[in-house]
């Protein structure tokens, strides 16, 4: 199941994460009045709950804890549980949006369900958060939310991927790919680390590509529910998905 988890880490990304960036995302900005990192924050951790910003720094991982901080304190209006569901209905209608074409969303929201259903809730409190939300009756939109949940999972399981290979958050941007975001230097200023930056060193490089393999490992007991037939045919339809919602 290793060799699935690899296979969809990045459709999984870019699905999972797109409708943070889409107008819909930007609507729900414009909704709260809430600018900067603080709908990000306040949408996708307000699963958490009301709690404390380094609760969130804990969970998010990969930003540095004053640009939490910030963010989380500046959202301190809108209660928690309203942003995530309303976080939840951004993701949704992105889907119905994007993935109006695409006939084959039952089958996969079916798939991703149960890789949801078999994913470890521990070191991983974001996914744990995001599967207790509750889901739509719609395909298209159900297939986003549970892309989301996956990336979730392997978000927290890559963040303890990280901390065992040795390296520092920082270090995991400045080296690490992103199918969202542009990589290295760029990417870490913008989620607001403070320059200068450590070189990327191949031995860094080392530990970063031996992070993913573990973050696969790690990951590979969610696709055990699925057969060969049906691990294929996820990962299959994961692409034409993510062909459809990207062109």
């Amino acid at each position: 199941m290793r060799e699935i988890a690899a296979a969809v880490a990045e459709p999984i990304g870019r699905l999972g994460g797109a409708f943070m960036r889409s107008r819909e995302a930007k609507a729900f900005s414009a909704e709260t009045g809430l600018t900067g990192w603080t709908p990000y924050f306040r949408g996708r951790c307000g699963v958490l709950g009301d709690v404390d910003a380094d609760v969130v720094a804990a969970a998010a991982g990969f930003f540095p804890v004053e640009t939490v901080r910030k963010a989380w304190g500046a959202g301190a209006g809108l209660p928690t549980a309203t942003a995530a569901t309303r976080y939840a209905a951004v993701a949704q209608d992105f889907g119905r949006r994007k993935l109006a074409d695409f006939a084959e969303s039952a089958r996969l929201a079916d798939l991703l369900q149960r890789v949801v259903d078999g994913g470890p809730v521990v070191a991983a409190p974001l996914f744990a958060g995001w599967r207790a939300m509750p889901l739509p009756e719609d395909d298209r939109a159900r297939v986003i939310q549970l892309a989301h949940v996956v990336r979730e999972l392997r978000g927290g399981l890559h963040i303890v991927a990280v901390l065992v290979s040795g390296l520092s958050p920082l270090e995991a941007v400045l080296s690490g790919h992103s199918a969202i975001l542009v990589d290295g230097e760029p990417n870490a200023e913008y989620f607001g680390w403070p320059r200068p930056y450590p070189e990327v060193t191949d031995e860094i490089q080392r530990l970063r590509d031996d992070a993913e393999r573990l973050t696969d490992d790690l990951m590979a007991p969610a696709f055990a529910a699925l057969g060969t037939a049906e691990a294929d045919e996820f990962v299959a339809l994961l692409q034409k998905a993510e062909r459809a919602v990207f062109g």
